[in-house]
């Protein structure tokens, strides 16, 4: 049966996103003979059916290295609480059944959701007032539930791991400390795991508030013994013990939760009052959302794509892709979005890092 589906790209970009697209075209089109539209800046997207448009072969030819989305995206589109001025009053409206509406006249049979879990809490909202969605997940947080990896988050180790790799050459010919800022407002999958592989000497996240005094004391004593430089990450959610996170936006009509920024710089202030040491902070920011997705991360979500197809062709709508092992599975939106997946303060990888003599903090 021909079919037409729509697919769209919410939240954060990441590497990976034009795999997924692709994999969604190619397969419905060369197996299934369905007809593909493309709908821009998310969910945004279906408020306007002029900025949906179809997709081809042709659209998806040579996008397979690009990073970011060839649909665009937005983090600012949930049609739940949708900012619309009132009388010169912002007010937070639900227009979620003129999105459906939308999908309907545009004679859409299927919508794909690829996001993180905003953006698939959104399509979990729809698909429970009817709308046959299928959910594919996306952030390089690596934060949702029921996979064991998304894609965007290998791309974005290796460019964290590639940074710290550089600041090591540096933090010794100066004999510095070096701090590494990197994303992770909860979870410090990223923070972590490239703090392991790029020979990390501290590692502060979110799931472990940490104590400066301790901070301090592991790096004078890496300093006698021998050690004349030092390289700490931190996620950028991480806070002290007793303390917040450090906020460089508050929420506003702009954004609705406040923008994190500044624990850099906030570590580097203690430690240069405790140590007789230069402190220099990077922020990594949005590079860890860009470049050309790594090998793994165009192949995971080339095999989204296609299972996402899949999951349409057999109905199973409220489902999500995942990665569980080595296999693509389905499981419910509403059981990948129940909760964040952070990291386990005393599990098997935090041990580990431990064990190597990586200060976390504690």
């Amino acid at each position: 049966m021909s079919r037409k589906i729509g697919i769209l790209t919410g939240g954060g970009d990441c590497p990976g996103l034009n795999a997924v697209i692709r994999g969604v075209v190619k397969s419905a089109i060369l197996r299934h003979g369905w007809q593909v539209l493309g709908i821009h800046d998310g969910f945004d997207g279906l408020l306007s059916p002029e900025r949906c448009t179809p997709l081809t072969l042709e659209s998806v030819r040579g996008i397979l290295p690009r990073g970011g989305t060839i649909l665009g995206t937005t983090n600012r589109g949930n049609p739940f609480a949708y900012p619309i001025e009132q009388h010169g009053t912002i007010v937070q409206t639900d227009i979620s059944d003129q999105v459906i509406a939308n999908t309907r006249t545009l004679g859409l049979d299927a919508l794909i959701a690829v996001g993180g879990e905003g953006s698939l809490k959104i399509a979990l909202q729809l698909a429970e007032k009817g709308l046959p969605v299928v959910g594919v997940p996306k952030t390089i947080d690596n934060d949702l539930e029921e996979t064991d990896v998304t894609f965007g988050y290998n791309t974005a180790l290796e460019t964290a791991t590639d940074a710290l790799d550089k600041l090591h050459t540096t933090a010794e010919s100066h004999h510095r400390v070096m701090i590494l800022e990197v994303m992770g407002r909860y979870a410090g999958w990223i923070a972590l795991e490239s703090g392991i592989a790029g020979g990390a000497d501290v590692i502060l996240i979110p799931e472990i508030p940490f104590d400066l005094a301790k901070v301090c004391t592991a790096i004078q004593e890496r300093k006698q013994r021998g050690g004349n430089f030092s390289i700490i990450v931190a996620a950028e959610g991480a806070f002290p013990v007793g303390g917040d996170r450090v906020v460089a936006e508050g929420p506003s009509s702009r954004y609705t939760i406040e923008r994190l920024g500044g624990i850099g710089q906030f570590v580097a202030k203690q430690i240069e009052q405790c140590l007789d040491m230069d402190v220099r902070v990077t922020v990594l920011g949005h590079l860890q959302r860009g470049g050309s997705p790594t090998t793994f991360d165009r192949a995971l979500g080339s095999r989204f794509g296609v299972r996402a197809v899949e999951l349409v062709a057999e109905g199973r709508f409220g489902q999500m892709v995942a990665l569980q092992g080595r296999k693509i599975v389905a499981v419910p939106i509403s059981e990948a979005t129940r909760e964040l997946k952070q990291v386990d303060p005393d599990g098997e990888i935090v041990r580990e890092a431990e064990s190597l003599g990586i200060m976390l903090g504690r």
